[in-house]
Order: structure tokens, then C-alpha cells, then sequence
């Protein structure tokens, strides 16, 4: 249990950390990427008004005051001179008018018509093909396409993106490195409580186990002198009290059972159904209609012992808790390589969404059914749970209506 809480502890504090890093890293790129295309439609925003000097002349103009009135504030006019463009004008039929490559070397005709095609084929104003940025304006007679090469931007975000993961991703295993040495401190007032606690229950069983079979002894010994009718409480108390401490220290045992159970190839269909039938009679007793689905030939890798300790535990509380003329059903099947015991049955009471929940904790027991008639100690489904997990498995409780109890355990095949 210890080690599983520190597993448990070390994912949540990892998952948390991937989650935090993966969010920071995507608002950063995304403000970045934003900044970027902001930042070239402003470009695009100046290279695409009309009568630019820049645009209309062959040669590139010597003075800044031939971008009077054309460059915003804020904006160099040396960003045009470093700008390298290219642009085509194209008939409403798609046929181009006249093309401007003079402010390019790496792009020619053939690569130009590609990027023409692709640029009309899109819906938009505006958008990116590959490292140009585009801009379309025009009317009915023709469209003017400005092509804007962005390349060394958009290498600046790929280089920050790459070291922003990189960094995102040497902080998550930062943080799980150190919390794979900070969780043994953390957890470790945790499970001295723990050890203390499973001490205490063994060494209590073990010492309670002694005078319990000393009262037994004598109430053997008063019996034969004829006081049995003032002797039956006594006996019957103890043996609750002796089952209680076997379970007791039996949970104790099972809760850290997962690495030394002795294990083998055991055949689960043949285990369950002869567990399942010691069950028939008391059922039959109660006019409780008992059917039983035990798909052959499933076998598992665990303890026979526990195994069939976990099947009766199962069992007696289905008997235990259903009303007479009720019904039980066992069924054992395989569901994606795991084998799958389900038992279904009755219950007199109506059950609590909010009690499944609980139902597997120690003692633990609804409140209607907290009387002497059933006896019990409110433990055994506890057992079950430590059962199941120590053989790598899970148990869950659930109910459909209310006025029914299903029990499913998984194990692994």
C-alpha cells in the first residue's frame, strides 16, 4: 500500500508538472506565432497599398522621403529595402497578367505558379504557403497577389518552439527526478502511522488468539458439567470474536501480500465453481433462486488459498444480504485478456449511490443493515479488495436500481 501511494503520489506530481509545462509552452508559442504574423501584416499592410514607390519602380529609391505617407510610425523604412517579395496579377479566369520576381532570387516562374494556384485555391485574404505570407486584393477584372517571404521569422519561432519543448521537457524530468527522491520523505510519516498500525493488529491478534482459546477450553470443560444453556451466549460470542481476529490479521497480511504470495497456474473456472456450489444449499434453505455462468477453462496465475477465500467472501455476503425468495447469479467470463467474475444479487434494502463509495472501507456497513440478524463484522468485502490488488487485480461494487448489488472482480490472465 505504501509503495502504491508513493507511485500514486510520484504520477499526480508529474502529470500536474506536464500539464503546467504543456499549457506555458502553448501560450508561449502561440504569442509568439501571433507576434510574428502580426508583424508581417504590417509588412504586408504597407507593400499592398496602391502607387508605392517601392513596388512601382524598377530600381529601388535612394531617398526615405519617397515613403512619406506610406510607412507608419514606428516602422523603419529600411524594413522595405530588407523585405523580399514577389508580385503576380491574375485574370478572373486564373491566367496570369504579369508577375515581379526582381525583389527574389529563390523563387522562379514554376515555383511562382505553384504558389499562385495554391493561393487562389484558399478561401482567405490572407495566410501562410510554406514560408511566404500572402496578401490578395483586387476586383472583377483581376486579382493582385503579394507574396512576402518570411522564412527567417518563421525560423525564429521554429528555433524558439524547439527550445521552449526542449526546455518544458528537461523540467518535467527535473521535477520527476525529484520527486522520485522526495517521495519516500514525504510519505514516510505516512507509513511508519502504517507499519504501526499493522503491528499493532498482528501483535493483538496474536495475543488476543491465546486467552480466546483458554475461554474456549473452559466453556468445554462447563458444558460437560451440564451448564450449557448459560455457556451458549459465551461460545458464541468468541467464535465472532475469534473470526474477527483471524480476518483481522489476515487483511493485515493481504494489504502487503503482492510480492510474496506464492502463486501458480491455477484453473479459475474449476475454483469458482466449486466454491460457488458449498454455496447452493444455504441458498436453497432460504428459497433463494441461485444460477450460476462459469465460462470453462479460465485459468489465472495466483494463490488457490486466497483465491478461494475471496469466491466464499463473495458468496456469503450474497447469501448473507439477500431476502428470502430472492435471487444470485455468478457469472465468470474473460473480457480483454483479464478474467471477470461478476456476482449479482438481491438486496432488501434499498441501496445508496453515495454507500458504493464505502463499501469496500473496514466495518463499514449501510445503515439499514447494521443489526445482529446477519452477524458479520462488516469486514470481508475489505478482504476481497485486498485480495483482488494483491494478485494485481480490482474489485468494484455498483447497482443498477437500488434493489440490487453487483460485486466485479478483475484479474489478470
Amino acid at each position: 500500500m505504501i509503495n502504491k501511494l508513493k507511485r500514486k503520489f510520484l504520477m499526480t506530481g508529474t502529470v500536474f508538472m506536464f500539464i503546467l509545462m504543456t499549457v506555458l509552452v502553448l501560450i508561449m508559442n502561440l504569442v509568439s506565432l501571433r507576434a510574428v504574423t502580426s508583424d508581417v501584416d504590417s509588412i504586408l499592410d504597407v507593400l499592398t497599398q496602391p502607387n508605392l514607390p517601392f513596388i512601382a519602380k524598377t530600381d529601388l529609391p535612394g531617398k526615405p522621403e519617397d515613403f512619406s505617407g506610406f510607412v507608419p510610425p514606428g516602422m523603419s523604412p529600411e524594413v522595405l529595402y530588407e523585405s523580399r517579395f514577389f508580385v503576380v496579377s491574375v485574370s478572373a479566369d486564373g491566367e496570369i497578367l504579369q508577375s515581379d520576381l526582381s525583389r527574389i532570387v529563390s523563387v522562379d516562374d514554376a515555383s511562382a505558379s505553384e504558389y499562385i494556384q495554391t493561393a487562389l485555391k484558399s478561401s482567405g485574404e490572407r495566410g501562410f504557403i510554406g514560408n511566404f505570407r500572402y496578401a490578395k486584393s483586387g476586383d472583377e477584372t483581376g486579382t493582385r497577389i503579394l507574396f512576402l517571404d518570411c522564412g527567417r521569422k518563421l525560423d525564429s519561432f521554429r528555433s524558439f518552439l524547439w527550445s521552449s519543448v526542449t526546455v518544458g521537457l528537461v523540467g518535467c524530468i527535473a521535477v520527476f527526478i525529484a520527486f522520485f527522491f522526495a517521495a519516500g520523505r514525504i510519505v514516510s510519516p505516512i507509513a511508519e502511522s502504517y507499519e504501526k498500525q499493522k503491528r499493532f493488529i498482528s501483535d493483538a491478534g496474536h495475543e488476543i488468539k491465546t486467552p480466546l482459546t483458554i475461554i474456549n477450553a473452559n466453556v468445554d470443560l462447563l458444558e460437560c458439567d451440564g451448564e450449557k444453556d448459560e455457556l451458549a451466549d459465551i461460545r458464541t460470542q468468541t467464535k465472532r470474536l475469534t473470526e474477527l481476529t483471524n480476518n483481522l490479521v489476515m487483511l493485515s497480511k493481504m494489504e502487503e501480500a503482492e510480492h510474496t504470495l506464492q502463486k501458480v497456474e491455477l484453473p479459475l473456472s474449476d475454483l469458482v465453481s466449486e466454491t460457488a456450489a458449498s454455496f447452493r444449499a444455504p441458498a436453497a434453505a432460504r428459497r433463494i433462486d441461485f444460477c450460476a455462468d462459469i465460462a470453462p477453462g479460465i485459468t489465472v496465475n495466483g494463490s488457490p488459498d486466497t483465491l478461494r477465500q475471496l469466491v466464499s467472501v463473495l458468496m456469503e455476503n450474497a447469501v448473507k444480504y439477500t431476502p428470502e425468495d430472492g435471487r444470485i447469479t455468478a457469472k465468470l467470463s474473460v473480457h480483454r485478456k483479464s478474467a471477470v467474475l461478476a456476482l449479482e444479487n438481491s438486496v432488501a434494502e434499498k441501496i445508496k449511490e453515495e454507500d458504493l463509495s464505502h463499501i469496500f472501507d473496514r466495518f463499514f456497513r449501510t445503515d439499514r443493515s447494521r443489526n445482529s440478524e446477519t452477524g458479520g463484522h462488516g469486514i470481508g468485502l475489505s478482504i476481497a479488495k485486498a485480495i483482488a490488488e494483491a494478485h494485481g487485480g480490482s474489485i468494484a461494487a455498483s447497482t443498477k436500481t437500488g434493489c440490487d448489488f453487483r460485486v466485479t472482480v478483475t484479474l489478470p490472465m
